[in-house]
């Protein structure tokens, strides 16, 4: 029997890069646990179009 699935797939996109108004979107995917943390999320990733890191915000 398998367990029950708590972990969801997000989409996390560069914030940055939006409000500068470059073209192409830095976007990666991931999963989270949607009980733990039931708000949205902020990481620290690689933008490769910046050339640095910066924050990226989960998108619905």
């Amino acid at each position: 029997m398998g367990k029950k699935g708590n972990r969801i797939q997000v989409i996390l996109e560069c914030i940055e890069q939006r409000k500068i108004g470059i073209s192409g979107i830095s976007r990666y995917v991931t999963t989270k646990n949607k009980k733990n943390t039931p708000n949205r999320i902020e990481l620290k990733k690689y933008n490769p179009i910046l050339r640095k890191y910066t924050i990226h915000k989960e998108i619905k």
